[in-house]
């Protein structure tokens, strides 16, 4: 940054930027006669010399600034190539399920300042956090940085849906460790961030499944916790199971069989509304999901124990 301060200085071309610079107002008539008289080439430049050093340190100090600008343009070129590189291989290892991989490639670049590394970053520390050989303390310690990461994210780029998306998950996840009273609380915050995410991209279902899950989730709300809600917040959130059944419906529709969970959840909020018809056609299109992840795995098992209690 320092380097582009410095050509600025060398191009004032404003009041005392030629040495010598003058325009002689006296008017002197020759042999007597009044009128303006033909003004000296040395009266016009002041020292010749001094004016050809100026005329040559203001060329050269453009010069200068020119190669800068180029430099710098390269640079912000090769920049921007490499952050390209990187999510190429950071989204080509997440799709392979390649989880730990995927951290230590982007742990490298926690420093930066891109939107786009930082919120592939909170998921993947959420990622990690997630594996079942992860201890319940390096979990918790995953969690919070992820929310840290997410929240930078945002910071840098308000107008990205995943940033907010990444925000919203993180949110809740942390949550878990910080009682019933910020859980509800943090309720608010994220229904707000994942409807700015889907108003942002309609298309992500991934959006529209956690709107369903959110639903869900004060759908089947305890009663206990509905009582503390109550006590604690004026209109504290609520939801239905229909509510919930319409958003992951929605995202079935932008992307089939995007998401196992959503399957799942397809499945149980048709048993919760007493469908079981439906329900088992959910739940087996869950059983029979490709897995991929852990995640993955975890729901057909329980999609399988779902089916055979039907």
């Amino acid at each position: 940054m320092a380097l582009a301060l410095h050509p600025w200085r060398f191009l004032r071309w404003g009041r005392g930027a030629a040495p010598g610079l003058r325009f002689p107002t006296r008017t002197e008539g020759s042999r007597g006669q009044c009128g303006p008289r033909p003004l000296r080439c040395s009266e016009v430049v002041g020292n010749p010399g001094t004016f050809k050093r100026g005329l040559l340190f203001s060329a050269l100090s453009y010069l200068g600034f020119e190669a800068y600008q180029v430099i710098s343009q390269a640079a912000v070129v090769h920049a921007t190539f490499k952050v390209e590189e990187i999510l190429e291989q950071a989204d080509y290892l997440y799709e392979s399920g390649e989880t730990e991989k995927l951290y230590q490639l982007l742990a490298q670049y926690k420093e930066s300042e891109n939107a786009e590394l930082l919120w592939r970053l909170a998921r993947a520390s959420r990622d990690r956090a997630q594996l079942s050989k992860t201890s319940e303390e390096e979990k918790k310690l995953f969690v919070y940085e992820a929310l840290e990461y997410a929240k930078r994210a945002l910071e840098k780029n308000e107008s990205s849906f995943a940033a907010h998306k990444w925000y919203a998950i993180c949110i809740s996840d942390v949550g878990d460790y910080e009682g019933i009273k910020v859980k509800i609380a943090n309720a608010y915050i994220i229904k707000e961030h994942f409807e700015k995410a889907i108003e942002l991209n309609p298309k992500d279902a991934t959006s529209i499944h956690l709107m369903g899950i959110w639903c869900y989730t004060f759908a089947e709300m305890p009663w206990y916790q509905r009582r503390i809600a109550k006590m604690l917040f004026a209109t504290p959130p609520s939801s239905t199971y229909e509510e919930a059944l319409g958003y992951f419906h929605r995202a079935e529709q932008v992307d089939p069989n995007f998401y196992s969970k959503n399957l799942l959840l397809l499945g149980k909020t048709y048993l919760k509304l007493n469908n079981k018809k439906l329900a088992a056609l959910w739940l087996m299109k869950a059983k029979d999901y490709p897995a991929h992840t852990e995640e993955d795995k975890q729901i057909q098992t329980e999609a399988a124990q779902l089916l055979t209690g039907l």
